[in-house]
């Protein structure tokens, strides 16, 4: 049984236990939640890179204390300037594909996030040089690490569609076949590139000696991204979505980014008045919720640039309400819609000043677009298929346009002084492992370890199957499960500890200073607190 962290001086949580201890070792330097972070970012991006890359995007919610709100940061890459329907239709494409050189088509926004986040720990007074953050990362990737048997197993299973995409054997099947867990696994190039970073500045990924070194092996790899797109790239700074619940605000990343929905199922649920947690009334709730919030999502989310609608109308309390008595407390509702799949790394830090991060970066699918860069070994993302060539599309292509984004960290201001960061990987299983754990935790009362370990579920099609079932972990109960299939819901058991709900965690900074904090079974991470 797993016990929740303790500690008074800083806390990391992430889903390999090497990144959390990045984090953790920076703390002990004197560091902040913000250097912690990017130490921990940088180490997960070499260790878990089936999962996430410098290649992807990233989101921050950065806490301070007394702030009324955190600050929210946009690490996004949009489309290049050469991305259009024309470039797919012209090579007889119906759809972006998904994986090869004409999927990495959106911009890597995830180092113009750290340099926001950087700016942010200046003002605190962050000492540590960045040489120090990169410096467990170069190591891993020069030296090597027990490759995973997450990695492996994403190798093995992905290998037909990934094998022929510009790089990625060479780099993933060193000797010809995934690396077994636990074998070595070297990443050389990648380790020049984050040594040149660690001497150059983040900003050289985007206008300096690296950017021309990415473009050209963009080039070569045929992708449609120039040196123009990367030299535009900066990230987003403001406000988050935010919404009062009666425990407190809970807050979480503005568009392109999904966090509405994340925000919209605990609005709902908490219409529901539901009194006890683990029974019927509260998996059902959450379930009945998600579905309003994700159809919500898919109607309205996409670039802020091109929204006509204000999220924040739909989370004021009477819409709330409105929409909440329209959910069937006793039946679930028809449900023909297909899960956004995800694979994604979320991370949290806080340290002794009381300073909290809630961070998530990603690929989007498993090895991104599957194109790794051949000089500079730089994994990119496939964000930019879930952009529609349909005219009337709400996610449709055009240069410069910001791709829909299923990744959110979220973070809660409790009413008792407690701050909350918590997140989870899994596409459109995040919002939903979000919303388990906070009930669980800030409105009934479980430990916070408990909250994370505990069963969940996942709503969403099964994959290569034309079905739409309510995924639930063998460890619910027979009786709950019976209950849910009785209400109409199509119900499919999965593992105990299955990946497929996601790697969630979280952690919480008391208003006396004890530091809670607790990750997830299913992962390959760790709480790390002193």
């Amino acid at each position: 049984m797993l016990i929740t962290a303790t500690g008074t001086r800083g806390a990391v949580v992430a889903p390999h236990r090497l990144a959390a201890q990045s984090g953790l070792a920076v703390l002990r330097e004197g560091g902040n939640a913000v250097e912690a972070m990017l130490a921990a970012a940088a180490t997960i991006a070499v260790v878990y890179p089936h999962m996430n890359s410098i290649g992807g995007d990233g989101f921050w919610l950065i806490q301070e204390p007394g702030a009324k709100a955190p600050l929210a940061i946009t690490g996004v890459g949009a489309a290049g300037a050469r991305v259009d329907e024309a470039l797919y239709r012209a090579r007889g494409l119906e759809a972006v594909p998904a994986r090869g050189p004409l999927a990495a088509n959106t911009m890597a926004g995830t180092l113009s996030g750290w340099q926001a986040a950087l700016e942010v720990s200046a003002r605190w007074g962050g000492r540590l040089p960045l040489a120090r953050l990169l410096e467990d990362a170069v190591t891993y990737a020069e030296q090597g690490f027990p490759t995973s048997a997450a990695q492996h197993a994403d190798s093995r299973d992905k290998r037909a569609e990934l094998a022929e995409v510009a790089g990625w054997s060479a780099t993933y099947e060193p000797g010809g076949a995934p690396p077994a867990p636990g074998a070595l696994f070297k990443q050389p190039a990648l380790a020049a590139s984050f040594k040149r970073l660690a001497e150059a500045g983040l900003d050289d990924f985007y206008r300096g000696e690296l950017a021309r070194a990415v473009a050209a092996d963009l080039a070569r790899a045929g992708s449609p991204l120039e040196a123009a797109d990367l030299a535009r790239q900066e990230a987003r700074v403001g406000p988050p979505l935010s919404l009062k619940l009666g425990c407190g605000s809970v807050f979480n990343t503005p568009p392109p980014s999904q966090g509405f929905a994340s925000l919209m199922i605990l609005g709902l649920f908490e219409q529901l008045d539901c009194r006890e947690a683990e029974g019927f009334s509260h998996v059902h709730g959450l379930v009945e919720a998600a579905k309003e919030a994700l159809l919500l999502r898919d109607a309205h989310v996409t670039d802020p640039a091109y929204m006509e609608v204000a999220l924040e109308s739909f989370l004021e309390p009477q819409s709330l309400a409105g929409r909440a008595a329209g959910l069937d407390r006793l039946r679930a509702r028809p449900w023909p819609f297909d899960a956004m799949a995800g694979d994604t790394v979320w991370l949290a830090a806080a340290d002794a000043a009381g300073r909290v991060v809630s961070f998530i970066q990603s690929l989007y699918w498993e090895f991104g677009s599957g194109v790794c860069l051949e000089e500079t070994g730089i994994l990119w993302q496939n964000r930019g298929c879930s952009f529609r060539l349909e005219e009337r599309a709400q996610n449709r292509l055009a240069p410069g346009r910001l791709p829909f984004h299923t990744i959110n960290p979220a973070l809660a201001l409790l009413d008792d002084g407690r701050v909350m960061a918590y997140g989870a990987m899994g596409g459109d299983g995040q919002p939903q492992s979000q919303s388990a754990i906070f009930t669980r935790y800030a409105q009934f009362g479980q430990d916070l370890q408990a909250a994370v370990t505990a069963p969940r579920w996942l709503l969403g099609r099964t994959w290569g199957q034309e079905r739409h079932a309510l995924r639930l972990e063998s460890r619910f109960p027979d009786a709950l499960v019976a209950a849910l299939a009785e209400a109409g819901h199509e119900i499919e058991r999965v593992e105990a500890f299955d990946p497929i709900v996601g790697h969630a965690g979280a952690i919480v900074r008391h208003a006396g200073g004890l530091i809670e904090a607790a990750a997830d079974p299913r992962s390959d991470g760790v709480a790390a607190v002193f």
